[in-house]
């Protein structure tokens, strides 16, 4: 059994026949996910026996470094195996005087979503919260990077608040050295999951991915919209607790002919102009596996859109393509040892 797959309740389940005293589990979590042990003879609180007992049912296997690919901006793309062969990919952004890092917490997905390359190639498993954070640290060790310059997003493989228990554990455990005002989970819009996270006491930044004014063409693009429409999303968003200083960050991809029109940002701006809050936008990112109907508008046009936004009052932003050339960018994470397009890995 891989321990970095537990959550602390499966942990402290699994050792329960193993372990003379309940505090053990502590120590053992502390020892791999605070102090980052990748063996057990680091764990030197751990008796000596009890460790060469445990080595004997448990497997200490941290995520390991398959590649890296370089993007010409110096984006960095990491290719991740997990213990049982699973995949993920995890992203270094460069972010002025910080570095963004795009973190995984799924081995793929199954929400489908037409504009992501993760949903065209289906369903894995959620991680754990020790393969979450070993992301981190991964790159870390890698790259150098302090963790006092870092941004973390939940913004890679996978549907963050389809795995909220594991999700959770990572940010308490990644919040002992990065600011939760420095962590953004981004959803599609699972609604029961927002609500959860609204009871949580402390919480990470909240993005929510609306890619469309309305209803149709939001399922078109996202069929998870057929489970959770706009009006159940926006109703749990409008409940949502926000600190003070904070936003709700609306994502919105821009698809040339689709939902980019005047039109379509007056009714945006109609949407969420009651939410404190600011929209992103994102030119769609286009990539051979999607339908090749899905391409960005036009730089003037993504301007405009953004200024029709601003006359109305709303903060817009508009998202800078990073890592596009090493299939990097936000939609195109695949977790492949080799990119479909035949991109070659660039030396680090």
């Amino acid at each position: 059994m891989d321990l970095f797959r537990l959550t602390r309740a499966e942990l402290a389940a699994a050792l329960a026949p193993h372990v003379d005293r309940p505090f053990r589990t502590a120590q053992l979590w502390e020892a791999l996910h605070a102090r980052g042990a990748a063996e057990w003879d680091e764990m030197t609180d751990l008796p000596k026996e009890l460790r060469a007992r445990l080595a004997e049912r448990f497997a200490i296997a941290p995520p390991a470094v398959v590649s890296r690919q370089l993007s010409r901006d110096t984006t960095c793309k990491y290719l991740l195996r997990l213990a049982d062969g699973a995949t993920i990919e995890a992203v270094d952004i460069p972010d002025r005087e910080r570095r963004t890092l795009c973190l995984s917490s799924q081995a793929g997905c199954a929400l489908a979503c037409t504009f992501c390359v993760t949903g065209y190639w289906g369903a894995g498993r959620d991680l754990g919260p020790g393969e979450i954070v070993a992301q981190v640290r991964a790159i870390q060790r890698d790259r150098g990077h302090a963790s006092d310059r870092l941004n973390l997003v939940f913004m890679g493989m996978g549907e963050p608040l389809l795995n909220l228990e594991a999700v959770r554990e990572a940010l308490e455990l990644l919040a002992r050295t990065v600011s939760l005002r420095r962590i953004t989970v981004s959803t599609a819009g699972v609604v029961p999951g927002i609500e959860a996270l609204a009871r949580w006491p402390r919480r990470p930044n909240l993005a929510v991915s609306l890619h469309a004014p309305d209803d149709a063409r939001r399922s078109a693009l996202m069929p998870l919209n057929r489970t959770w429409p706009l009006r159940d999303l926006l109703g749990a968003l409008r409940r949502y607790p926000l600190e003070s200083g904070r936003k709700l960050t609306f994502e919105y991809l821009l698809v040339k002919d689709f939902n980019d029109a005047p039109g379509d940002a007056d009714a945006l701006a109609r949407l969420v102009g009651g939410f404190r809050a600011k929209v992103n936008l994102i030119p769609m990112n286009p990539d051979p596996v999607l339908d090749a109907a899905l391409v960005p508008p036009e730089p003037a046009r993504v301007e405009a859109f953004q200024e029709r936004l601003r006359d109305r009052g709303l903060i817009a932003t508009v998202r800078r393509r990073r890592g596009g050339d090493v299939a990097a960018a936000c939609g195109q994470l695949r977790a492949f040892g080799r990119d479909p397009r035949g991109f070659r890995q660039r030396a680090s």
